[in-house]
């Protein structure tokens, strides 16, 4: 070896002598031992956040589900009200046609029943002025018209 290269590595032995005597290898270990502590603490919180984020996910999960159950329920529930009112509906339209065709029927009776009693009527009329025609030609005088007039009262009043 050289004498400059002696003088090189003597100065680096004195550098580096220099170096550990400052304690520069203690605050390099230290300033490590630090940023390592800093990256264990943020691992750690990372930990944590994940664990919280997992415990979060857990529980918004578990009230989706609830929800969603919930949802069906008022579906299902829906679902009876309107099939009650539907059949409910039903019965009113049935009841109300029922009731229409009662009330129809009463009076296409009654209808019935006034067109018999006129025609009735009509007809009684109509025999008793016949029967009153013939009688008055074949029955003539005094005694033949009392007789008419008792006759026709007769017929009127049990006709009517």
């Amino acid at each position: 070896m050289g004498t400059n290269t002696l003088w090189a590595f003597i100065g680096l032995l004195i550098f580096v002598g220099i170096i550990i005597k400052m304690g520069v290898p203690g605050m390099i270990a230290s300033a490590l031992d630090k940023r390592a502590k800093l990256i264990e603490d943020e691992l750690d919180q990372a930990r944590r956040l994940r664990e919280e984020a997992q415990g979060l996910l857990a529980e918004y999960q578990r009230k989706a589900r609830e929800a969603e159950s919930e949802a069906e329920e008022i579906v299902m529930l829906a679902k009876r009200e309107a099939e009650a009112m539907e059949k409910e509906a039903q019965a009113k339209i049935t009841d109300f046609v029922a009731r229409r065709t009662k009330l129809a029927e009463d009076k296409i009776a009654q209808a019935e029943a006034s067109a018999i009693s006129e025609v009735k009527g009509a007809a009684t009329d109509l025999a008793v002025k016949a029967a009153e025609q013939i009688l008055a030609k074949k029955m003539e005088g005094k005694a033949g018209k009392d007789l008419l007039k008792a006759s026709i009262a007769e017929v009127g009043s049990k006709l009517h």
